[in-house]
């Protein structure tokens, strides 16, 4: 990867998003915790929840990984107290698919836009699915499908 490529894949918004976590502070009594980690670049992310009826009250994470998994925990922290397993499971298949090309995620998640230069860095893309993917587990380890 030359320094220009690099210069496009870490832009500012995304060190700014990366630089600005949200959900870091731990719950105080959380329902369910997981650890996921990217096997290609070992990054990984450990989620914390509180839910009820399903969807998730609480939210804290602590995050391990390039600038571009950072990010991408960045955008998920911010938005993912209020949806549940059926909109986080949405957002991980659109963000999936985004990075193979399709479109941006639908609302509230719409920020991954600022991701899709990672596109043609698939060794990075296990690191953006961390955050969705670990909370996924999260409820599922609850019985939430």
């Amino acid at each position: 990867m030359s320094d220009a490529d690099l210069i496009k894949l870490y832009s500012q918004r995304i060190l700014a998003l990366a630089a600005d976590m949200p959900g870091t502070e731990p719950l105080a009594a959380p329902d369910a915790t997981f650890r996921k980690r990217a096997p290609l670049c070992g990054s990984t992310v450990e989620v914390a929840i509180t839910q009820r009826d399903g969807v998730v009250t609480g939210y804290s994470q602590s995050v391990h990984a390039c600038a571009l998994g950072q990010a991408s925990a960045a955008i998920f922290g911010a938005a993912v107290v209020g949806c549940d397993h059926v909109q986080i499971a949405r957002l991980r298949d659109e963000l999936a698919a985004m990075l193979k090309g399709g479109p941006v995620p639908q609302a509230p998640f719409g920020e991954y836009e600022v991701l899709t230069a990672a596109r043609e860095y698939p060794n990075r893309h296990g690191s953006i699915l961390l955050a969705p993917d670990a909370t996924l587990a999260a409820l599922q380890s609850l019985g939430v499908h």
